[in-house]
């Protein structure tokens, strides 16, 4: 009896550690699709944020609005396709380490350009421009170089993948249509042979004598009928008697 309530209980703690573990497995997915879904809309303001300051904005601060858009666009699209690659192609992992150190400096420079944003002397803004211009091209150009090879590495992959479907369909299509037709051969029939041969005698073929004279006589050529008369024909003249 005891040995059945302590399985029991065993049992009971078991389920209930199943049932927190599971529970705390649904928080959390739950926690960190709340925490993306924040984190997506967030991103969505502030660029869209940043693209009306380009217009409303213009000169230096219209400009580092530009700069910050840049450069969140291209280490944000970066990123989205080296995650995506990363699962199919194994070597993409090592252009993910380099991403990621890239966005380091992508980090630094757009916090600077965010601080610079509220920078009230306009002459110190002016100053440091082109340094902030030459950074954000490097950076940008440096993604977009890790952005486009492992796109062009995915579409080699996918066009080597087709040629070598391609060449089967190929060789399947030229398999089905190597069809042969075979003609069924005629078997010979030979004739039965007579009574006499089957048993065991040797006949000789019948002479013409033979032959005749089984055969009823029939007339070599049949007697013409009489010719029929046509009303176009004359009429044949009396021989003369002198």
């Amino acid at each position: 009896m005891d040995v059945v309530i302590a399985v029991m209980a065993l049992l009971f703690l078991l389920f209930v550690t199943l049932g927190v573990y599971a529970t705390v497995k649904v928080i959390g997915a739950a926690k960190r699709g709340v925490d993306r879904t924040i984190s997506q809309a967030r991103r969505t303001v502030e660029d869209t944020t940043l693209r009306a300051r380009t217009f409303a904005q213009p000169g230096p601060t219209g400009e580092l609005a530009q700069l910050r858009l840049k450069l969140r666009t291209s280490m944000r699209a970066t990123q989205d396709a080296l995650h995506a690659g990363v699962p199919e192609d194994e070597s993409l992992k090592e252009s993910l380490s380099l991403f990621e150190r890239l966005s380091v400096h992508g980090h630094e420079l757009d916090y600077e350009l965010k601080r610079l944003e509220t920078e009230p002397d306009r002459s110190t803004l002016v100053s440091r421009l082109p340094g902030l211009r030459e950074r954000t091209e490097r950076i940008t150009q440096s993604a977009d170089s890790l952005r486009w090879a492992a796109r062009d590495r995915a579409r080699r992959f996918a066009d080597d993948d087709l040629d070598s479907l391609s060449q089967q369909i190929d060789v399947e299509a030229g398999a089905l249509r190597h069809w042969t037709t075979t003609e069924p051969v005629a078997t010979p029939s030979w004739p039965e042979a007579p009574a006499s041969e089957a048993a065991g005698g040797q006949t000789w073929p019948e002479t013409p004598e033979a032959r005749t004279a089984e055969e009823p006589s029939r007339p070599a050529i049949t007697p013409p009928g009489p010719r029929p008369v046509y009303r176009w024909q004359k009429k044949p003249r009396p021989e003369s008697t002198t």
